[in-house]
């Protein structure tokens, strides 16, 4: 008996490319001859991409498709894509065709040898902003020295295993990293190198805001060295604060004691930055706290190809 591949699709304002590259994947999986679905998660879409969806689910049987009540964000969409995958091998991918399909055959030959997580690791990064290479580069340099996870180059565009996706669902928390959460799972990894391809159509709505986001909750999500770092400056400055009271008070009794208030002005300036910055970090821990204590649902959904007593979140 063949197994069943899953493939999870999130998509969010698709419309103007989404019919073709959707022919053109289920044509690609088509062609390997495996027994497949098609997951679409619309991730709140304000174009007529739900529709689309709808109109091909009536000709493309293995379309299965699923509306989220709003915008959650990719990371939560991925987690409604994979908590309705059934199949033994699940692959995660883009909708724009920057992941390529034509390597989907590929990821399915590495896993029947035997690999359990397949991922797909970027050597180019196409045509994107210069800026967002640079912005990558920094923030998986960040991660790395933070939490230990080297991520550079990591892509969503995955295949799992069913027992990852197992372990996976089991993670429950809101603050959702998916590259790093699948990181952390461990299991035999094969990789393979592609180019990201030109989009299909459209712009991305990735914003440097949108990235900058991203890459706080993956480093709140993974490391607790920040709050560290917060420490050992405070233990810092007192060090420094007591070398600086006994110089002050050498040259107050020596009689050298120097008038003016520049020195002073500059390390108020400096203690003050520092403990804005501190709290600024405290703070982004425990909002991430606040999250997960709240434990509300992380995405809804409003209506899809099931009958609706079938559909959770």
């Amino acid at each position: 008996m063949k197994k069943l591949i899953s493939i999870v699709i999130p998509i969010y304002n698709e419309a103007e490319h989404l019919k073709d590259s959707i022919i053109l994947i289920v044509n690609q999986v088509n062609n390997l001859g495996i027994p497949f679905e098609l997951i679409f998660i619309d991730d709140g879409s304000k174009d007529a991409s739900w529709n689309i969806i709808m109109e091909l689910h009536t000709i493309i049987p293995q379309i299965r498709a699923y509306r989220l009540s709003r915008n959650f964000g990719k990371e939560q969409a991925l987690c409604a894509g994979l908590e309705k995958a059934e199949g033994d091998g699940v692959i995660i991918m883009d909708a724009d065709l920057q992941h390529p399909p034509k390597l989907i055959k590929d990821m399915i030959e590495a896993w029947k040898c035997g690999a359990e997580i397949v991922e797909c690791i970027k050597v180019s990064r196409g045509d994107e902003p210069y800026i967002n290479k640079i912005g990558s580069r920094l923030f998986y340099a960040m991660l790395k020295l933070f939490s230990g996870y080297s991520l550079n180059g990591a892509s969503d565009y995955k295949l799992m295993d069913r027992k990852v996706v197992n372990e996976w669902k089991k993670m429950d928390e809101r603050n959702v990293f998916f590259r790093g959460m699948a990181a952390w799972l461990g299991f035999r990894v094969e990789k393979i190198p592609f180019s990201v391809d030109k989009r299909a159509g459209g712009k991305s709505t990735w914003s440097v805001k949108n990235l900058v986001k991203l890459g706080i909750k993956a480093i709140v999500s993974f490391s607790t060295i920040p709050l560290r770092i917060v420490s050992v400056l405070g233990v810092s400055f007192l060090l420094a604060a007591i070398l600086m009271i006994i110089q002050t008070l050498y040259m107050k009794f020596s009689g050298n004691a120097v008038t003016g208030f520049t020195t002073v002005i500059v390390l108020l300036l400096i203690i003050g930055s520092v403990l804005m910055i501190s709290l600024g970090v405290i703070g982004e821990y425990i909002a991430a706290i606040y999250n997960e204590v709240k434990h509300r649902p992380r995405f809804i959904i409003s209506e899809g190809t099931e009958k609706k007593s079938e559909i959770k979140s």
